[in-house]
């Protein structure tokens, strides 16, 4: 087994601290500092990028991509992608997620960290099943919660259904900080 690390200071972070207002020109004085780390990903696009570079910066998302993806030539890029979602607020048709996919690809995507809330398989199905038809690195997600319900048979049963679908690699999306060490282990 191979660990990675993925860092996402160019989405999560200015997502999480100031409501993804960070601009591309913010970004790409650090970007070739990031690019000589060595990175498994570096996560900057998805999420509630799009949406803030169209509503609230004036900036083109795609372009934004393409800017990242030359300034950071050696180091993977990689997105949050909510599945049939995609990065809006309501599930999309197939077709769409397919096209979709496959624009990002086209644009410098590598990696696509593809998750749903729910942690619905069938919600991840056709956004991880694109994402490997177009030769990017599928990443099947586990939004990791603590209930009754979720045991450690729900989360290998997950893994299971997601690596049915021919994903490249798990990525468990601790979100709200609750995964301690010994429940990982």
């Amino acid at each position: 087994m191979t660990i990675a690390i993925t860092d996402v200071v160019l989405r999560d972070a200015h997502q999480s601290l100031f409501a993804t207002r960070l601009r591309l020109d913010d970004m790409l004085p650090i970007a070739a500092a990031l690019d000589d780390v060595g990175y498994g990903s570096l996560e900057c696009w998805g999420g509630a990028t799009f949406d803030a570079c169209i509503r609230f910066l004036g900036e083109d998302p795609w372009l934004r991509l393409r800017e990242l993806k030359k300034a950071m030539p050696k180091t993977p890029l990689q997105m949050l992608l909510r599945g049939q979602n995609l990065l809006g607020y309501r599930h999309y048709a197939d077709d769409v997620v397919e096209r979709f996919v496959e624009r990002a690809v086209k644009n410098g995507m590598d990696v696509f960290r593809v998750f749903d809330a729910m942690n619905d398989p069938r919600n991840m199905k056709a956004a991880l099943q694109a994402v490997c038809s177009h030769g990017a690195h599928a990443q099947g997600t586990l939004s990791y919660t603590t209930s009754p319900a979720h045991t450690l048979q729900t989360w290998l049963d997950l893994t299971e259904q997601l690596l049915e679908t021919g994903v490249d690699s798990i990525a468990i999306k601790d979100m709200s900080g609750i995964l301690t060490p010994v429940a990982a282990y």
